[in-house]
């Protein structure tokens, strides 16, 4: 669903799509302490716990990021930028020490699962953290 605002297919504001990645968040969001977005409805991926109330599916790093490129080109004032820097925090504190980034973690434990490290998951996050600068300048320059 992020590639419509991101190629450029829908406008990040359009109605329908504002709704959308609501409905997504809602349902995507992993209601342990753990947090972090799931990939998609009851993935099975890796799985680790068969609770759906609780995660449909394992937080990774790129559906969490790609939640906060979202709210980014949603952003319209600087306090809805700032909405941001919780999911920017959530990427930084679930990478290893290191600061390696898996490709997902464990939504109990935290630990990384599968592939580590997962240079798209770097990625997402160097372009997470460039489009927050950008519209932060953006919103100072007005």
């Amino acid at each position: 669903m992020c590639a419509l605002f991101q190629f450029g297919m829908l406008p990040a504001d359009e109605p329908r799509l504002a709704r959308t990645m609501h409905a997504l968040e809602q349902t995507l969001w992993v209601k342990t302490p753990i947090g972090g977005m799931a990939r998609y409805e009851n993935d099975d991926y890796y799985r680790v716990t068969s609770d759906l109330s609780l995660a449909q599916g394992n937080p990774w790093f790129i559906s969490t990021l790609w939640l906060a490129q979202y709210r980014i080109a949603h952003a319209t004032t600087l306090d809805e930028l700032h909405q941001v820097l919780p999911l920017l925090h959530w990427a930084y504190i679930h990478a290893l020490p290191s600061g390696v980034m898996a490709e997902q973690i464990d939504p109990l434990s935290g630990s990384p699962l599968s592939a580590s490290p997962l240079t798209w998951s770097h990625a997402e996050y160097v372009m997470t953290v460039h489009r927050y600068l950008v519209k932060h300048h953006e919103f100072q320059r007005a």
